[in-house]
């Protein structure tokens, strides 16, 4: 059985298969690639500027589903009348410095101080390109949030707490475990990942995938992942999703156990059901591999077996039934 609450061995959590995290071996072998096509990695100039009208958040979607996608792995999920962020990140560097590190490639489309009211905030695992700290302390003072749920895997909690979110806000969940958000189910689920803010404390505190289950829509979160047997059961146990979220940048051979990449991402789809879109995340918006900043997006562009649904960074966007999107933004 692969769908079940995450184990440990001591401290650590472990991950649903056996799985390859890459070591100080895997930094020998980048080393040389790392310097090659540096310039092609980053845009050459800032896309955007994006502006996301906020204004249109004063009504519910006429579809009952509605996605701003940030960029990278950051959205706005309304679904059934439930309103989530997930894995907010407004900071400049996805990096544990503020003059090292990722940097973005463009402006965040939307201040937080104007960051709508929301139901729950979900933070997939603690990675700082998934849980950014200024973030966190911004969006913690924010009366828009203060009445949200903070849905978090097991030990991330902490974290949060660190960065000022009250501790009565936060829930943590083991995979298979669950919460209500008004009229939505959200599903913490398996997911082949790892953890960790520094070398020294990887997998001490759990990472998942998410499904938000509404009366209406269903929607599958990758977050982060490998490829895995599990996701076929996490179709059939949860599908048919409308939208299924996929990650496809920051991907290597190197380390295609925990990032599946553009292909991976197609097979993952499929493996998870097919139905409904799939939307593209965790690209766009930081240098963390060693390809170069639009080949996820053209890799998975030219598959013609799927619907896509890829929308401009920060416009709250409908998702309509069988209706594919594909903003080519990074184009210009």
């Amino acid at each position: 059985m692969l769908l079940k609450p995450a184990q440990r061995r001591g401290r650590q959590f472990l991950n649903p298969v056996p799985t390859s995290v890459g070591g100080f071996s895997t930094i020998f072998k980048v080393g040389p690639r790392f310097f090659l096509g540096a310039k092609a990695r980053s845009p050459k100039s800032p896309p955007g500027p994006f502006q996301t009208d906020a204004s249109l958040y004063s009504k519910p979607p006429a579809s009952g589903l509605r996605i701003t996608w940030m960029g990278h792995a950051t959205s706005i999920v309304e679904i059934d009348g439930v309103r989530i962020l997930i894995d907010p990140v407004w900071d400049e560097r996805a990096s544990p410095t503020s003059w090292s590190g990722p940097r973005r490639f463009f402006a965040a489309p939307l201040p937080l101080d104007r960051i709508p009211e929301m139901d729950a905030v979900v933070v997939s695992h603690d990675h700082y390109d998934h849980l950014g700290a200024n973030t966190i302390r911004t969006l913690a003072g924010l009366s828009s949030l203060s009445q949200a749920q903070w849905i978090t895997p097991l030990g991330v909690a902490a974290l949060l707490h660190q960065f000022g979110v009250p501790p009565a806000q936060c829930r943590e969940l083991n995979w298979m475990d669950a919460v209500e958000v008004g009229s939505v189910r959200v599903m913490a689920l398996p997911a082949r990942h790892f953890s960790g803010r520094s070398l020294f404390n990887r997998f001490q505190t759990l990472w998942a995938s998410f499904a938000f289950l509404g009366p209406k829509h269903r929607l599958y979160y990758g977050a982060d992942s490998g490829e895995w047997p599990g996701f076929r059961d996490i179709g059939e146990q949860f599908g048919p999703f409308d939208l299924t979220m996929l990650e496809i940048g920051a991907s290597d051979p190197l380390w295609a156990d925990i990032h599946m990449g553009p292909e991976g991402a197609v097979r993952s789809f499929r493996a998870l059901g097919g139905h409904g879109l799939l939307m593209p995340i965790h690209w766009g918006l930081f240098d963390l591999a060693l390809h170069y900043w639009t080949q996820p997006i053209e890799k998975i562009w030219t598959e013609q077996r799927l619907q896509l649904w890829s929308p401009t960074p920060g416009a709250p966007t409908e998702v309509v039934k069988g209706e594919e999107l594909r903003s080519e933004w990074w184009r210009s």
